[in-house]
């Protein structure tokens, strides 16, 4: 991937618990690359990072940490010909699982190396961008209290589904898709243009990062008896089989409701009004991925498909 002269910069949240920044800097400097290793100190400074390193002429910056620090690497890289490599050391790693990056550092460290790149699709929801999920109504609620838990991981996040559907009240949205607007109670609607939010949980099973398409699900009302059977299906790549779902594939949705309040941004609250406009920002992102996925992986993912919700 990279040339004798070039150099690559990794850019590490320093709570990701992947050590100190000498162990990172010789595991780089072992494959024979001129490295930078920054660390981030506030929200949004990895984006500064990114962006100074960009500048600089960097061949690819390395994401080391959660899905906030890959986003904030990943948006900054947007229609660049810098490449994005990603160390997952976060609770979802929402785009990690949906590209198949190993989460050993050393594993991850190869996928980088190995030359191999997939451009992938983002999205933007009111001109913020995204590369796996946005979402309004008990999705982004969901997401809010998530953010604010001690403790992170499947359990903890089907524990919030559980609890904050015992007092939260579908609202009405309206759906405009091409010709199509529909206008009904939902429970959340989702727009995907990966499979996952991340943690194994896959609220659009079809959805393709690379399609120049996106997944808009609406889940509709439902009972307190429904949340077993959606929670194991979310976390089962099955939830499109459920008939409170309908999946609707596009490449920009109209999203009306009828207040202002919260949406998510990959997982991360986000205030917003009352119209949503998401669209598809086609081949946006070089990304290193495994360029062959193993048998074993696929295997071993299923089972964590299944169980991963025990953690």
């Amino acid at each position: 991937m990279f040339q004798s002269s070039g150099k690559i910069c990794a850019v590490i949240n320093p709570v990701s618990g992947v050590g100190s920044k000498d162990k990172i800097r010789e595991m780089l400097v072992s494959r024979g690359v001129e490295v930078e290793i920054l660390t981030t100190e506030y929200a949004g400074h990895a984006s500064v990072l990114t962006r100074k390193a960009v500048d600089e002429g960097v061949q690819c910056v390395i994401a080391v940490g959660g899905d906030g620090t890959v986003n904030e690497v990943a948006c900054s890289l947007l229609n660049t010909d810098v490449t994005l490599g990603i160390i997952p050391k976060g609770s979802g790693n929402g785009l990690a699982r949906e590209l198949c990056i190993p989460f050993d550092v050393r594993k991850a460290l190869d996928v980088i190396f190995d030359a191999h790149i997939t451009v992938i699709d983002a999205c933007k929801a009111n001109e913020h961008p995204f590369f796996c999920t946005c979402g309004l109504g008990f999705d982004a609620t969901v997401s809010e209290v998530f953010a604010k838990a001690k403790r992170r991981g499947s359990l903890t996040y089907l524990k919030n589904i559980v609890t904050e559907y015992l007092n939260y009240k579908p609202a009405v949205y309206e759906l405009s898709i091409g010709n199509q607007t529909i206008r009904e109670k939902a429970f959340l609607i989702a727009c995907a243009n990966a499979s996952q939010y991340g943690n194994n949980a896959y609220i659009a099973p079809h959805a393709d990062i690379c399609d120049g398409q996106m997944d808009v699900i609406m889940l509709a009302p439902f009972t307190y008896f429904d949340v077993g059977p959606l929670a194991f299906q979310l976390f089962t790549k099955t939830i499109n089989l459920n008939s409170k779902i309908k999946t609707f594939c596009t490449s920009e949705a109209i999203i009306t409701r009828e207040h202002e309040g919260f949406m998510h941004i990959d997982g991360e609250p986000v205030s917003a009004g009352r119209e949503i406009i998401v669209s598809i920002i086609p081949k946006a992102l070089k990304v290193a991925t495994p360029a062959v996925i193993p048998f074993a992986h696929n295997a071993i993912q299923r089972f964590n498909d299944i169980f991963g919700f025990f953690e």
